[in-house]
């Protein structure tokens, strides 16, 4: 396709070209995103049916489930229904639209760990004035601040992308609506988008969040070593360590993704779904696995649930009983 001022669509390439590639592909994207899904739901139910989970961290952690299960919906439903139906055609509009969300919530994640960093801070080095400081008005007024903040990051973006008027072919060789693939095939100026793009993108993905739970947690640190008992210390440690963790993966998938220059096409879709797909999909198991409080909590709930089974099967056998009498 020649260079065109009217596009009205997109041609989406999609993951890989390989016919037998494409069945593999699909049962692994659904199972990713299924998993996700229903890791991130039972943790974000859990966190509102326990009382004892009724904490800033697990509201701040709720928080990010809600964020893990749009962000793999915006991007893997795409895919999921490429391989159904068979078109790969994106409306211009609507692909702008899906880039936009994807990255006002990968945004949003970045600022809720930073959130959830300060609650570790002020849990660890603030203890006694904690209840204070992290009461619900500041955690509410800390999740919407990182909500409205994550969705006005890329208003500006979609402004300056929208406005492309010359594409040298609709075709984008990706599995979703990327910013980077659109600007590849872009003939017209885009300085404005491409200025926008290492300035501020570079600070409010990396520099900011890297910069603040890095101090936040340099805080920490000095605060647990002047804790003289060694189970103290690592109990400490243990609290701040899912955290972390989910912190280290998204910044390494992200560093990979935008950070690194690579020339292999199939590298820059990896990292891709790595970011939009498996992190959000690792999330719920990490505060699982390393959290004993969660760990805790679904124990609670299942065997509540098996009395609750249980007064409703002894109930039943009564009744069944009384009718034959």
């Amino acid at each position: 396709m020649k260079a065109n001022q009217t596009i009205t669509y997109f041609i989406i390439k999609g993951i890989s070209d390989d016919p037998e590639l494409q069945a593999p592909i699909f049962v692994l994207v659904l199972l990713i995103y299924l998993i996700s899904l229903v890791g991130n739901m039972s943790l974000l139910l859990l966190v509102c049916l326990d009382s004892h989970l009724h904490t800033p961290m697990y509201f701040f952690l709720a928080n990010l489930s809600i964020v893990d299960m749009m962000s793999s919906t915006v991007t893997l439903h795409k895919i999921l229904l490429t391989f159904i139906t068979g078109d790969h055609t994106v409306p211009y509009l609507a692909c702008m639209i899906q880039f936009y969300i994807f990255a006002s919530l990968t945004a949003h994640e970045l600022f809720i760990l930073m959130a959830m960093s300060y609650d570790r801070y002020v849990a660890i080095c603030r203890p006694l004035y904690y209840k204070i400081i992290m009461n619900f008005k500041i955690c509410l007024l800390l999740a919407s601040f990182c909500w409205v903040l994550g969705f006005m990051q890329y208003v500006s973006f979609i402004w300056f992308a929208y406005k492309i008027s010359c594409f040298s072919t609709n075709v984008i060789d990706h599995f979703c609506c990327h910013l980077v693939p659109i600007m590849e095939i872009a003939c017209s100026d885009i300085t404005i988008l491409e200025t926008l793009s290492n300035t501020q993108g570079l600070v409010v993905y990396f520099i900011i969040p890297f910069l603040l739970i890095t101090t936040s947690y340099i805080f920490i640190i000095r605060s647990i070593m002047k804790i003289r008992s060694t189970v103290g210390r690592r109990k400490a440690f243990y609290t701040c360590s899912s955290h972390l963790t989910v912190f280290v993966l998204l910044s390494a998938t992200m560093i990979f993704q935008y950070l690194i220059p690579s020339n292999s096409l199939g590298s820059k879709k990896l990292h891709s779904l790595l970011n939009m797909a498996i992190v959000p999909m690792l999330n719920p198991f990490i505060y699982s696995l390393k959290n004993k409080d969660v760990k805790t909590a679904f124990r609670r709930r299942i065997w509540k649930c098996k009395v609750n089974t249980f007064c409703w099967i002894n109930v039943g056998n009564v009744i069944r009983m009384m009718k034959k009498i």
